[in-house]
């Protein structure tokens, strides 16, 4: 039953048995097929302009195979085509019997991704010393020409080949150090998928005595010990403690994004990097500040949701700004038997930006999808996928 009247707008819900000619000059087309088909129902879209190939007919499966897959949306992409479908049962759903129509060929994605954030140590004896900071996850982007961290220069996009998933990692926070105990880094973040060169940011150092290597490195506590190393292109090393003499210990600042930890005074945490990849500016990356045992003194967690250290007075370390990768504050020894425990890192973040013409519509994860201008945003703060 060909149906009269030509489909130009947005949507359209399918009953079996009809043909369609959908028009999608103006914009993107979603065909949602029916929720429930008997064997030998059938469905007939037809390229009313030639367009499809600018702007595409989607076709979401709604719950039922197509082709075998449980993938409920495909996109078809090639001017002037057919698509004519009949379904063939549970086992492989919807199955094209004239498959002119095609997904076919590759787009460019931006992306972000940024590692979970190591966390600030605890006090490690007893004594009057302040712990590191830790060290903020790796960064990498290839959005706008902006800066990866530790220095490096802005990555080339990523290129999905339509039709294929992509799985995204985004990783977790470090565990503060409680009492004497050490901290946790953090774990990496990912895009990972066929055909893609996995886009890995490490996660940031944690702290001992001497602060862990990670994206960015973690600061070193007790009187003398060294900061961690950064991973190149992602972040910085962390700060040493200071001793200063016959003066207490102020502990190290982790590394950040954009520096070193320490950069902006003994025992702050490393500044992040500032991207706009989300439409507004939002900095990720910062290192956790180290802890003080000067009273009143608080060391600042760096640019970019780092945690401010503690210090004797009694202010305890301050965890990292989630989803932002930084690190969490070192802990200080307040005296007695009391030690300030260290502050937890933060969890990174996956971001893809594309062209709105592209975006297919599938994830899962529940990201936020959002758009500015021509593009669609597509914002992972827990696992999930993006299909092309």
């Amino acid at each position: 039953a060909w149906q009269s009247s030509i489909v130009t707008g947005t949507t359209l819900t399918a009953v079996a048995g009809r043909g369609y000619w959908i028009n999608t000059t103006s914009n993107v087309c979603t065909v949602t097929l029916p929720n429930s088909a008997s064997v030998g129902d059938d469905l007939i879209f037809v390229d009313y302009a030639g367009t499809w190939g600018s702007n595409n007919l989607i076709i979401n499966s709604n719950s039922l195979k197509f082709q075998g897959t449980a993938v409920t949306a495909r996109r078809f992409n090639v001017n002037n085509q057919t698509l004519h479908i009949i379904y063939s049962g549970a086992t492989k759903g919807w199955t094209p019997i004239e498959d002119s129509a095609v997904q076919s060929g590759t787009y460019s994605s931006s992306f972000l991704v940024v590692a979970g954030g190591g966390a600030g140590n605890g006090n490690t004896n007893g004594s009057t010393y302040g712990s590191g900071g830790g060290g903020a996850g790796g960064l990498r982007s290839s959005w706008n020409s902006e800066t990866s961290g530790g220095g490096g220069s802005s990555e080339s996009d990523a290129t999905l080949t339509r039709g294929t998933a992509y799985t995204i990692d985004v990783g977790a926070a470090g565990n503060g150090g409680t009492g004497n105990h050490n901290s946790a880094s953090g774990s990496n973040s990912s895009i990972a998928g066929t055909g893609l060169t996995t886009i890995t940011s490490v996660g940031g150092g944690g702290s001992n005595n001497a602060g862990k290597v990670g994206g960015s490195g973690g600061g070193g506590g007790l009187d003398t010990f060294s900061g961690g190393a950064g991973t190149a292109n992602q972040g910085y090393a962390g700060g040493s403690a200071n001793w200063g003499g016959s003066s207490p210990v102020t502990g190290g600042g982790g590394g950040g994004a954009k520096e070193v930890g320490n950069t902006d005074g003994q025992g702050d945490g490393g500044d992040g990097v500032t991207s706009t990849i989300m439409a507004s500016s939002i900095a990720y990356g910062g290192g956790g500040g180290g802890g003080a045992v000067t009273n009143s003194v608080t060391t600042a967690g760096g640019n970019g949701g780092g945690g401010n250290g503690g210090n004797t007075t009694g202010d305890n370390a301050v965890n990292g700004t989630a989803n932002t990768g930084a690190g969490g504050g070192g802990g200080s020894f307040r005296g007695g038997s009391n030690n300030t425990n260290g502050g937890n890192g933060a969890s990174g973040i996956v971001v893809l930006r594309l062209l709105t013409t592209n975006y297919s519509g599938i994830t899962t994860g529940s990201p936020a999808v959002t758009t500015s201008g021509s593009d669609t945003i597509i914002k992972f703060t827990g696992d999930g996928s993006y299909t092309a």
